[in-house]
């Protein structure tokens, strides 16, 4: 596994994460906790190290299990949670003491000293625009609670909004080859040592390949009850393509996946061939899922002809029904 800087941090992160959106147990379907333990050791056996979750993320669940699994596994693990959608601050219950009271929660759960980066979960914009809420972050940074702080994005107004705050540390954006547009602020990410983290890298399944029109979901699955944005942003469901619309794009990219790599391999190595990216969350419900992931890290990256095609279907092809903030 291939690591790289994570922001001004001066710490490395696994290139390839793990997204543990579907360790609460809601959102993707059913998933106990023994297959839980077994998604995060066969991540960590390919080489994880970096870890994305949320207090929100089954109401706690997800950071619990991750805080059982540090104790027993060991090692050098970096976890990155968020704050800001459970219902006492989202969507306009948000105060210093509310934050502090959050951050608690998730350094009880996750039984670890200090957080080594709580994120913004996708805030109203409006906080983000005010900015007292980065103060109160730097608050708890400076007191020990967290060691880094980044925030979770759905657009890139919102990207640039916290990329003029002293001390972020990372953007955790939506990025994929059925979402390119975040591309244009990476360069200032650069500039300004903020880490990205990509989340939806297979855009929930879709540039898996292997989902067709007819298929099915639990009803606690967000793609199912999320479809059009009906629970939550659109774009964070299917990367806010319509689903039949997404099967037939995912279809049509066929024939661009290089020899020997699976639809999922080519998503993820596209990711990686930017250079602003720090860290790529691919979920997993499967061990086998998890140990596949972490193997993108080898493969060597896509010929510049390739990334060119690409940019040009995403523009002709894609962007018209992306919906939802981008």
């Amino acid at each position: 596994m291939n690591t790289r800087p994570f922001g001004h941090s001066r710490r490395q992160v696994s290139e390839i994460g793990l997204g543990c959106w579907q360790l609460g147990g809601a959102d993707w379907g059913d998933l106990d906790d023994a297959r839980a333990f077994e998604i995060l050791n066969a991540a960590a056996d390919a080489g994880v190290t970096f870890l994305d979750t949320a207090d929100v993320y089954g109401r706690g669940r997800s950071e619990t299990l991750i805080g059982r699994f540090l104790k027993e596994r060991g090692g050098e693990f970096f976890v990155a949670t968020k704050l800001g959608r459970m219902p006492d601050l989202y969507p306009d219950g948000y105060s210093e003491a509310g934050v502090r009271a959050a951050t608690e929660a998730s350094l009880k759960r996750l039984d670890v000293e200090a957080l080594d980066l709580t994120q913004l979960h996708c805030v109203p914009p409006a906080l983000l625009e005010r900015g007292e809420i980065f103060e109160w972050l730097r608050k708890l940074r400076d007191e020990g609670k967290i060691r880094e702080f980044g925030a979770s994005v759905e657009s890139m107004d919102e990207a640039r909004t916290c990329l003029a705050q002293e001390g972020l540390c990372s953007l955790q954006i939506i990025f994929n080859v059925f979402r390119q547009s975040p591309a244009e602020i990476f360069d200032e990410c650069l500039a300004k040592q903020v880490g990205v983290i990509v989340r939806l890298p297979l855009a929930s399944g879709l540039l898996a390949g292997k989902m067709t029109k007819d298929q099915a979901f639990a009803a606690s699955d967000h793609r199912n009850y999320n479809r059009d944005g009906q629970a939550f942003n659109v774009g964070e469901t299917f990367s806010g393509l319509p689903f039949e619309k997404g099967v037939e794009l995912a279809d049509a990219l066929r024939p661009f996946v290089p020899a020997g790599m699976t639809m999922a391999d080519f998503a993820q190595r596209w990711i990686l061939d930017h250079e602003a990216v720090s860290t790529v969350i691919t979920g997993a419900s499967r061990p086998d899922q998890a140990r596949a992931n972490g193997a993108v890290s080898s493969l060597a990256p896509l010929p510049p002809e390739l990334h060119k095609q690409l940019a040009a279907f995403y523009r002709s092809e894609v962007a018209p029904h992306v919906r939802g903030p981008v």
